[in-house]
Parts: C-alpha cells; sequence; structure tokens
C-alpha cells in the first residue's frame, strides 16, 4: 500500500494540533495523560500567585495550579488545585501560598492536618492561609527604618538650616577674625614660654640656692616642732584651763551679787550710801580748810567752844 503525500501531511497536521493542545494544557498546569483530583480554595488576596504554580506537599510536588479567577463582586479569588499525586489528606488541611521574592513568584503548600479521619474528595474546598514572603519582610521591616530615616533627613535638613542661618557672612567673618586672635594669642604664648624657659636656664642656680634654703627652713620648722611637741604642753594648757575656770567662777560670783564687789556691783542702796558719805566727807574736808579753828584750837583760860554755824558759802 503506497502512502500518499497528503495523508502524510495530514497526519503531520493532527499531530502538530495534538502537541499544541498537550503543551496548551502542560503550561496551564494539566496533563492530559494523568488522572487528577481538583480542589477549590478562596482567599481575599493571592499575593501573586499565577496559574501553573507548582503544588507541593512536604516538599514534594503533588500538582499545580490550573486556574485562578474572581468568585463574585465582593473580590474574592477562587484558585483550582490540581492534584496528580495520589496521596491522601483530610478535609481541614490547609493550601498555605507561600515564598515570593524578587525573581520568583509565589508557590503553594498542602499542609496535612491528621487531628480528623475524613479524607479530602475532589471537589472539596480547603482552607486558605497566606504566608509573607520575603519582599513582605522586606517590605515591613523596612517601612519603619524608611520613616526613621526621612525624619532623620528632615531633621538634619532643618539643623543645617539653622547652622547656614546662623554663619552668615557676618558670623563667618568674626570666626575668622577669632581664629586670628587665637593663632596671634598661641604665637604670644609660645614666645612667654620660650622667655619663661630662658629665665628659668640663667637663673638656675638662684633656684637651686633658693629650694636648699627651704629645704633648711623646713628642717628648723620640723626641729621646732618636735621641741614643742617635747615640752610640757599639756600641763601648760591644764594650768590655762584652771585659770579660765577660776575667771568664771569669780564673774559668776560677780554677776549673783556675792561677795563685797559683787553687793558693791548689784546692791543700789550701798552704792547711794557710798556716794553720800564720800559727800559728806568732802563737804567736811572743804569746812575744815575754811574754818580750821571750829575743829582745832587751844584754851589755856578754858575758853568754851562756839557753836557750829553753816556757812553761807
Amino acid at each position: 500500500m503506497k502512502i500518499t503525500n497528503e495523508f502524510k501531511a495530514g497526519v503531520l497536521g493532527v499531530t502538530a494540533i495534538l502537541l499544541v493542545i498537550f503543551g496548551y494544557n502542560y503550561l496551564k498546569g494539566e496533563n492530559l495523560f494523568e488522572q487528577s483530583r481538583n480542589f477549590y480554595v478562596v482567599y481575599d488576596n493571592v499575593k501573586g500567585l499565577s496559574q501553573s504554580s507548582e503544588i507541593t506537599i512536604n516538599g514534594l510536588r503533588v500538582g499545580t495550579v490550573s486556574d485562578i479567577k474572581f468568585l463574585n463582586n465582593s473580590g474574592k479569588v477562587l484558585v483550582t488545585l490540581s492534584i496528580d499525586n495520589d496521596f491522601k489528606f483530610s478535609k481541614k488541611s490547609v493550601a498555605k501560598i507561600y515564598g515570593g521574592d524578587f525573581i520568583g513568584g509565589k508557590s503553594m503548600a498542602i499542609v496535612p492536618d491528621y487531628s480528623v479521619s475524613e479524607m479530602a474528595q475532589t471537589g472539596d474546598t480547603l482552607t486558605g492561609r497566606v504566608e509573607e514572603g520575603l519582599v513582605e519582610l522586606v517590605n515591613e521591616k523596612l517601612t519603619p527604618l524608611q520613616e526613621k530615616m526621612e525624619n532623620a533627613l528632615v531633621k538634619i535638613d532643618t539643623m543645617l538650616t539653622s547652622i547656614n542661618q546662623v554663619f552668615d557672612y557676618d558670623t563667618r567673618e568674626s570666626l575668622k577674625s577669632s581664629v586670628i586672635h587665637l593663632d596671634q594669642a598661641l604665637v604670644s604664648f609660645r614666645n612667654t614660654t620660650e622667655e619663661a624657659n630662658m629665665l628659668v636656664k640663667d637663673n638656675k642656680d638662684k633656684f637651686s640656692e633658693t629650694l636648699n634654703n627651704f629645704n633648711k627652713t623646713s628642717e628648723n620648722f620640723v626641729s621646732i616642732s618636735d621641741t614643742l611637741a617635747n615640752s610640757n604642753i599639756k600641763e601648760s594648757i591644764a594650768n590655762l584651763s584652771k585659770t579660765l575656770d577660776n575667771l568664771n567662777s569669780l564673774a559668776q560670783d560677780l554677776e549673783q551679787g556675792e561677795g563685797t564687789m559683787g553687793k558693791f556691783l548689784k546692791d543700789d542702796q550701798l552704792y547711794d550710801n557710798l556716794e553720800a558719805s564720800t559727800k559728806e566727807l568732802e563737804e567736811l574736808l572743804e569746812d575744815m580748810k575754811l574754818n580750821p579753828k571750829r575743829y582745832v584750837h587751844f584754851s589755856i583760860f578754858g575758853k568754851k567752844n562756839k557753836a557750829y554755824k553753816e556757812t553761807e558759802d
């Protein structure tokens, strides 16, 4: 039997069509030669999960994401999972979206839950969960740092603006003048230091002699201190203390009016009597000077004394 070119062209065309269909479905994550199980998961946000993303269980690839579409007008997303492996997992297992970095997309993993015995069947809806990827974690960590850096930059800009306002032309000129004066002061200080060094060098012998004299004076002072220490200072201090106590007792007696001096100081009547007696004695002496015959006279014949008569003066 002779095969015509037309038959060959037809077989080739059908084969090409089948290959296109198989390749298209393979790229979608569907394998026409394997029977797969379909599960559904509802997410609020799939975080960039794409169709044909692989699905793993404990790190082993078991299927792909066959379809992603909006569930309804609420914005929720329905993800269809095509599981090629016949591994059994419970209905409570979690379909987790994870991963995602700067160059790769998201992946999906089924986290089996063995706490229940009811196994998931084709067409069941699993619980969905989204795990933050590298990009989200980096953004989460960098966002506070970015805010702090922005605040720091704003503060630095404000500080530089304030510095520019403070260091205007006049201030800069004043600073230059201050630096020049400071340099001149340092030069003067250096010259003074050199002169002081020369003075010390020229009078080195005199300074040495002065120090020797000071040492001798210190030795003499130590000797005097030792002499004072060896003298009977305690006894002298005790005698001085005793004398002060006696003076204190005498002053206390005078203050209390005890003794002759105390009564004289405190008794007003004694003072008045003494003053009156003094006055009368003064008058008596004055009268004796003026009229001595009244007090001293001689009478051979026994002449009678005249009565005392007070003078007008």
